[in-house]
């Protein structure tokens, strides 16, 4: 599993020296992960990178890689499971969660996107919004990174996020 973090993140964790990778194989194990600060309190947003599927937790109290490894996978299977989607992460994510590598941010378009999603998380928390209430907003909104199921530009992130895999992603597939 690859979580791809920002150098504002990767400073605060301490995880070292982040190497270029390619996308992996398993577009579901791959995420990009960012530090930000709205109101003087830290949170950190992790995207699915194929996606831009994305869920936010708090940053406070996350010191080093080991504990934000702990948190974010379970920020990530809390957000998956209340969202409906507990069996694409059984079975895509959680098998590829015992070997973490961190990357350097795999694009500018994700980058990009993902700031796109800290302005709007920003503004939704000033609206007394929770994390996974915004977590959930961010994912009806379309953005121009990605394409829709003909192949046009803005797409929703939770939509492309079932699309990764066709339909290996719904129980029913199995």
């Amino acid at each position: 599993m690859i979580l791809r973090l920002s150098q504002k993140l990767n400073k605060k964790i301490k995880a070292g020296k982040l190497s270029e990778m390619s996308l992996d194989e398993n577009p579901y194990a791959d995420w990009s992960c960012h530090l930000f600060t709205a109101d003087r309190t830290q949170y950190i947003i992790m995207s699915n990178t194929a996606s831009l599927y994305s869920c936010v937790m708090f940053g406070k109290g996350i010191t080093n890689d080991g504990l934000f490894i702990q948190l974010a996978l379970n920020a990530i299977r809390e957000f998956m499971e209340d969202d409906g989607q507990q069996f694409a992460y059984r079975k895509f994510i959680a098998p590829e969660s015992g070997a973490i590598e961190f990357a350097k941010a795999l694009n500018r378009s994700v980058t990009g996107s993902m700031n796109d999603h800290v302005q709007a998380t920003k503004f939704y928390l000033a609206d007394d919004m929770t994390p996974s209430e915004i977590g959930y907003r961010l994912n009806e909104t379309p953005l121009s990174a990605l394409t829709n199921a003909d192949g046009r530009k803005y797409a929703k992130p939770r939509e492309v996020f079932k699309r990764l895999m066709g339909d290996q992603s719904s129980p029913s597939a199995s």
